[in-house]
């Protein structure tokens, strides 16, 4: 039997992603609060149109976001607490970047990729390429910050519960390599005591001494953070974590970075553990099926299967051990280990 339904709802699917965003844009989900409130007095408060508000508001209702009651008063929703900036795990700045302006754009030429083969459509929208136009555009590079800061709040939850049986005691110094204020390692510090840590990140992210994960969390003497670029010098420990930074990449960017990790690494025994989204088995609906679709758009990068990633360990000095997924199984956590110049 057809489903109508359910092929209707995907194609109108990013009507809710943007009614959603226009939500947080205007400041929506800040305003409205657990307590009933008129529609008049969320316009004024917001600086809006009395008509076209309650129009939204009514949307944002009827998504579950947001609670309609009588006399056009409006309550805000547990799902919809999710999208407050006061939220510990808000989604807010998700939203921002991921239907703002620069990443709606980009995948109006996902047709047109396809068919000529060139992964470019950041490049055919603006000019560059994504991280090159956020250097010209703080506005960008801010929204883009945050949206990393809020997908590392629920990842590192990921990250720890895939690796919550994994035996630590042999690593003594493990780098975060791009792994920007430090949410992940900080957690990984506070749970395994005996083990320091680096962050490897660009300066223009680091020179913000106030977010960095280690100062709230007390870690300032085991958690240091270190200027660099991956493409050049790495740190040289006994052990590397990289959480969604191989899929920016395509495959000859990632052997270069695996090699430049083996090179610096100071232990024969030296790990390293790829966080990603994997693909899953043919059959199997994922996340990451979608998120490919996302890379392509944005970047020259891609969602990979666990016998692709174990592919680029292989060609860059390194040897696939196992991996680790979390209760959710929406991400995967890869170990590889340093191969000996015999095996390699």
């Amino acid at each position: 039997m057809i489903d109508y339904e359910k092929t209707l709802d995907i194609i109108f699917g990013r009507w809710k992603s943007q009614t959603l965003y226009a939500g947080v844009k205007l400041g929506v989900f800040d305003c409205v609060t657990s307590d009933p409130k008129k529609t008049s007095d969320i316009a004024k408060q917001l600086n809006l149109d009395f008509v076209l508000t309650y129009r939204l508001l009514r949307a944002l209702g009827s998504l579950g976001f947001l609670k309609e009651g009588f006399d056009h008063k409006f309550s805000i929703s547990k799902q919809g607490e999710l999208l407050q900036k006061s939220h510990p795990h808000t989604l807010r700045d998700i939203i921002l970047l991921e239907e703002g302006p620069e990443h709606y754009a980009i995948w109006k030429h996902l047709p047109a990729m396809i068919k000529n083969g060139q992964q470019n459509a950041f490049l055919r929208e603006y000019g560059g390429k994504a991280f090159e136009y956020a250097e010209k555009n703080p506005e960008y590079a801010e929204v883009f910050s945050r949206a990393m800061t809020s997908y590392s709040a629920v990842q590192t939850t990921w990250v720890l519960d895939a690796l919550s049986h994994y035996d630590f005691s042999k690593i003594h110094h493990l780098c975060d390599i791009g792994g920007g204020y430090g949410h992940l390692l900080s957690n990984l510090l506070l749970k395994y005591h005996h083990m320091k840590g680096s962050v490897l990140e660009l300066k223009s992210l680091i020179k913000n001494k106030e977010l960095l994960w280690s100062s709230k969390m007390g870690l300032d003497d085991r958690c240091m953070y270190i200027e660099g670029d991956m493409f050049r010098e790495i740190p040289s420990v006994d052990a590397y974590i990289m959480k969604m930074i191989l899929h920016d990449w395509n495959d000859e960017e990632c052997i270069e970075i695996l090699n430049n990790i083996n090179r610096s690494c100071s232990s024969l025994d030296g790990r390293v553990f790829i966080v990603e989204h994997l693909i899953t088995q043919p059959e199997k609906p994922h996340f990451s099926k979608l998120f490919d679709i996302h890379m392509m758009c944005w970047g020259t990068g891609r969602e990979r299967t666990v016998e692709e990633y174990s592919s680029l360990l292989e060609k860059s000095g390194w040897k696939y051990i196992q991996t680790y997924y979390p209760q959710s199984g929406l991400i995967g956590v890869i170990e590889g280990a340093k191969a000996s110049k015999s095996s390699h």
